[in-house]
């Protein structure tokens, strides 16, 4: 399959060849035949992506705020590293898909093969779709008019939100794609419409639809075009659809608006409201989101979970039904909006045409390539170099942003041979298998798993999935290499116990307990080898919130904060006590705080079978100027002090006083280094099995034992 990509770095719009995705539950799998190109948001995207670091910088003050504290506690080349992986990352493009139903999960209903529908998928000859973001196409629809039907819901949801009753007067301030597709929806619903913009050519479309028009470019004035319009009034609504960095829109519709107007933001322009301008009216402003409820809603959207038809009367796949069936009745015509049709293999001069030519509107990619030619469910991205055959080979299982930012150049650098990346279905395993050398992109784990020539396999995907994928690999007679958790749960962890037992004895199993490898960390447990006494440790994690419903957070995905991070500092405590552990204890925030999230606000004690104990409080709580982590050991009346993997002082140390750094260093790199080399030369596991057991067993029970907490 291909997809297209924007690279937010140079804005430059690249085509990209990759595996056909694997249709999942609550997904269909759909064949594309036309695309729309949603011209506002995507060339603000274009623009964005074109434009210099500086400018990027002032587009998003947010964002500057976030790097300057990064900066403050992480220092300064690590933030640039970040910074560059991020926006080095490219993006998916499109929203408006049209095509036929190619598959279905086994037991689905909603959708068979064959079925043409229109959906949110991204431009891409075949799109993995939500069930809950597809809908069937009526026959009096044809392909390029379905086309329009996301880019309408945006406008139809801002209309729902001013509730819009017969004969108001409505404004649309901005009449672009959007908006004209708005002035056509709220025509139809009885209300007397006033578009509003600069654009000569849009306005005479508006006009055409059946609109009143204010021609901004020949300096009317937009205020008293609005009471002239609602007959000295002030009008009943405005939307706004424009997209603009002026405050100009927002203050234009409160001036226009009669007492107890209603105002909806549907696009993007600066908020700096005059407090007089509505609270002298008592007008109501709203800011819609998207195509309608269930958007961004992860139970919606992924899960598949609809909301109840007589409480959510209008859903997002309920507003794009609506527009469908309002184009079967003629009651809107987007034929008008067409102003140019361009195959999908010439993307990148659709979008030259998007930057450079300011009467484009509607912008259709056709796709006419083979079916067959589309699902292939492996692409070659690099050559396969000849390399020493006694090195490691390596097969990835994930490509998110953790594995491509950290683990995929770690073992590039480290001298493994990279040959396969598998992902469930994006074309991130190409984008970053091609960045950092691997030979092959998947979406087939099976195949890779019984490529003979791969010896070890890592796994970063969803936590979930670990311990399956561990268990597979580890029976298919590879190494093994697993981001951290090793396993959410205590039957997970077993059959992980019993799967390595059965293996050779050859095969090494590893947890990306990479702060155990920090330099310092390293230099510590050097120093506290020299003491025979009993230790105190204290391990603060500054972690930071996390949303409720991201899946970190959820236990049958994520396996919640502590199992999924908290595991990190466990492991480290029982590495620098170099003793095993003998209790757990764990103690949570907010039972009565009403708090959505109580298990990353956490505190966890642990004791040693040496008679040493320690504390890890894991907050995600505090400010994000405060460092992350901090470690610190007390013992034989000395301190160790680590700050956030950067700055180590020694307190009553002979001979040792501090151990800084110039660039934070948390240890991936050697973790990485020293996992391979244990392969190469045949040695002994970085770490025994036995403490990767152990360490995930007392994660599990320290989150079991917040969850039961009374």
């Amino acid at each position: 399959m291909k997809q297209i990509f924007q690279d937010l770095s140079n804005g430059k719009t690249t085509i990209v060849e990759s595996p056909v995705p694997e249709v999942k539950q609550n997904t269909v799998l759909v064949n594309t035949v036309v695309s729309l190109i949603s011209a506002g948001t995507e060339r603000s995207l274009v623009n964005f992506g074109k434009a210099s670091f500086l400018n990027k910088a002032r587009q998003q003050p947010e964002k500057v705020k976030m790097v300057l504290e990064k900066v403050g506690t992480d220092g300064l080349i690590t933030t640039l590293e970040a910074v560059n992986s991020k926006l080095g990352q490219p993006i998916p493009l499109g929203y408006c898909n049209v095509g036929v139903v190619s598959a279905v999960p086994i037991g689905s209903y909603e959708f068979k093969p064959g079925d043409r529908v229109v959906s949110n998928g991204p431009h891409a000859d075949v799109v993995r779709v939500s069930k809950k973001l597809c809908v069937r196409i009526p026959d009096e629809v044809d392909n390029e008019e379905a086309a329009f039907t996301v880019v309408a819901s945006i406008g139809l949801q801002g209309i729902r939100l001013i509730e819009p009753r017969l004969g108001e007067a409505v404004a649309v301030i901005g009449v672009g794609l959007i908006g004209l597709l708005t002035v056509q929806l709220l025509l139809a619903q009885g209300c007397r419409v006033l578009a509003i913009d600069f654009d000569e050519q849009n306005l005479e479309l508006a006009k055409m639809f059946g609109a009143e028009v204010c021609y901004l470019g020949k300096g009317e004035e937009p205020v008293a075009a609005g009471m002239a319009h609602s007959r000295g009034h002030g009008m009943d609504a405005v939307i706004i659809t424009a997209s603009s960095k002026s405050n100009d829109p927002v203050t234009q519709a409160a001036r226009m608006s009669r007492k107890r107007g209603r105002i909806v933001l549907v696009g993007v322009v600066g908020l700096e409201l005059n407090r007089s301008d509505f609270y002298e009216k008592e007008l109501s402003f709203q800011v819609s989101c998207s195509y309608g409820p269930g958007r961004y809603d992860q139970n919606y959207e992924e899960d598949g979970h609809d909301y109840p038809f007589g409480f959510v009367r209008w859903t997002e796949q309920r507003n794009f039904e609506a527009i469908l069936d309002m184009m079967a009745s003629n009651r809107i015509d987007v034929r008008p909006l067409i102003t140019h049709q361009v195959q999908f293999e010439d993307a990148p001069a659709a979008y030259d045409i998007l930057t450079n030519d300011r009467i484009s509107l509607g912008i259709l990619l056709k796709y006419h390539s083979e079916i067959s030619e589309r699902h292939n469910r492996h692409t070659l991205i690099n050559e396969d170099m000849q390399r020493d055959p006694d090195i490691p080979v390596v097969g990835f299982i994930g490509a998110g942003n953790y594995a491509s930012r950290v683990l995929m150049p770690a073992f590039a650098k480290a001298g493994a041979k990279l040959h396969t990346v598998s992902t469930a279905g994006s074309a991130s395993g190409v984008v970053h298998g091609k960045k950092n050398g691997f030979i092959t992109a998947t979406t087939d784990v099976k195949g890779l798993l019984a490529t003979k020539e791969i010896n070890s396999i890592v796994i970063v995907t969803q936590h979930s999935t670990h311990a399956e994928f561990v268990v597979q690999a580890l029976q298919a007679g590879k190494h093994v290499f697993v981001e951290k958790p090793l396993a959410i749960s205590t039957n997970e962890l077993a059959s992980i116990k019993e799967a390595y037992q059965r293996t050779s004895g050859d095969q090494l199993l590893m947890v990306g307990f990479n702060r155990r490898f920090s330099p310092q960390v390293i230099r510590m447990k050097g120093l506290l080898e020299t003491v025979k006494e009993s230790k105190s440790f204290v391990i603060t994690v500054n972690a930071g919130a996390i949303p409720a419903d991201h899946w970190t957070q959820k236990t049958a995905i994520g396996g919640g904060r502590i199992i999924g991070e908290a595991c990190h500092f466990i492991d480290l405590m029982r590495f620098l006590a170099d003793s095993q552990i003998k209790t757990v204890h764990a103690r949570r925030i907010g039972d009565s705080l009403g708090l959505d999230v109580t298990e990353d606000k956490v505190v966890i004690l642990l004791s040693f079978h040496d008679g040493s104990f320690g504390t890890i409080n894991y907050f995600a709580n505090g400010a994000l100027s405060f460092p992350k982590e901090r470690v610190e050991v007390f013992a034989a009346g000395r301190v160790l002090q680590l700050d956030n993997f950067r700055k180590l002082r020694g307190y009553g140390w002979p001979g040792f006083r501090k151990m800084n750094l110039w660039k934070q260093d948390k240890g991936q790199t050697a973790c990485v280094a020293a996992y391979l080399s244990a392969i190469q030369i045949g040695k002994l596991a970085p770490i025994p099995a036995d403490q990767l057991f152990e360490v995930a067993q007392a994660t599990i029970d320290a989150a079991v034992m917040v969850r039961n907490q009374t």
